[in-house]
């Protein structure tokens, strides 16, 4: 990235060698994850982040294997799987520097793509799950429920004896969230959709992704004495609420604010959700990956709403292979 834009801004090309220096490891990278916030940074709009200083590398995720340690590192993760974060970039790339702080195991039983897929969107849903208390029996509403993170909070509440109804835009994408088991999918395109959701009595919880009027939407419906838990504002609007009627109605508001100490407990949730992928309780839903050199098009999927689940990048190893070909789906 030499200028902040359109996806059509993000090209490939060459860097130099990355050297692991005190405390850090290189990573042969064989995925990189992104998120929709990502594309927001590209652009230069984003109102939580500060911009990277250009040019830079995007991306923050990957997987591989660690191939290099420098001082003060244990050497025993030289040759182990790991998914880990770079910062705020340097993730678009062949290899990439991280910290042996943030290096995670990736189990046995798990794929370097749904540790991907799961580190960063599983760690949030398994945190926003437990902030908001989900228990049997909570009527629940997820937004943007056939994204990456959606399709996990979908995941989740079912396996805590929760009712959930999904919503999202389109007929590919309710056909992904009833394939996850959602007792009701709606589409938030059409008129009155809100109304529809557990009808008379409406959600007792609402995980808020979207923001704006689909946001402000599913805040009028929640349930008297509900829980209303805000994790992000894809619509470029947090839902506006109004303190008074939160209060009158006894509405518990879980604000965005909530994420800004979720990763003092990353890790923690982290291994929860690798550990019910290993199990099977939960599977990641990978809609589509895309080569290195067409990260420019996976992030315009992402952009423009046509993504399924969870987009990676999947990138050319150290022995020249590369794990999977362009928009296949994993």
């Amino acid at each position: 990235m030499t200028e902040f834009g359109g996806p059509e801004s993000m090209v490939p090309g060459d860097a130099p060698e990355p050297d692991a220096g005190p405390g850090q490891v290189v990573v042969d990278v064989a995925v990189a994850g992104m998120t929709f916030v990502e594309t927001q940074i590209r652009r230069g709009v984003d109102r939580w982040h500060e911009r990277p200083p250009l040019p830079y590398v995007p991306g923050g995720l990957v997987a591989g294997v660690v191939t290099t340690v420098g001082e003060r590192v244990d050497p025993a993760w030289r040759g182990r799987r790991v998914v880990t974060m770079t910062g705020d970039t340097g993730g678009f790339a062949e290899r990439a520097v991280a910290a042996e702080e943030d290096l995670f195991p990736v189990p046995d039983g798990v794929s370097l793509a749904e540790a991907a897929a799961l580190y960063s969107d599983g760690s949030t849903a398994q945190g926003l799950v437990e902030r908001a208390g989900i228990v049997a029996g909570d009527r629940v509403l997820v937004e943007a429920a056939a994204g990456g993170l959606g399709t996990l909070l979908v995941q989740l509440c079912l396996a805590a004896g929760a009712q959930v109804a999904g919503a999202a835009r389109g007929p590919r994408k309710l056909e992904v969230v009833r394939g996850l088991g959602a007792d009701a999918v709606v589409d938030y395109a059409e008129p009155g959709w809100a109304e529809r959701v557990f009808e008379a009595k409406g959600p007792s919880v609402v995980f808020d992704g979207v923001g704006g009027r689909i946001g402000r939407a599913a805040f009028e419906v929640t349930a008297r004495g509900g829980r209303f838990s805000v994790h992000g504002a894809s619509s470029g609007d947090v839902t506006a609420i109004d303190a008074a009627q939160a209060r009158e109605r006894g509405i518990q508001v879980i604000g965005i604010e909530q994420l800004f100490d979720f990763r003092a407990h990353m890790r923690r949730w982290a291994t929860e959700i690798l550990a019910h992928a290993a199990a099977g309780t939960v599977r990641p839903v990978i809609g589509q990956t895309f080569p290195l050199e067409r990260a420019a098009d996976a992030h315009r999927a992402v952009e423009d709403r046509t993504a399924l689940g969870k987009t990676l990048l999947l990138v050319r190893t150290a022995e020249g292979r590369s794990p999977g070909a362009a928009g296949d789906p994993v």
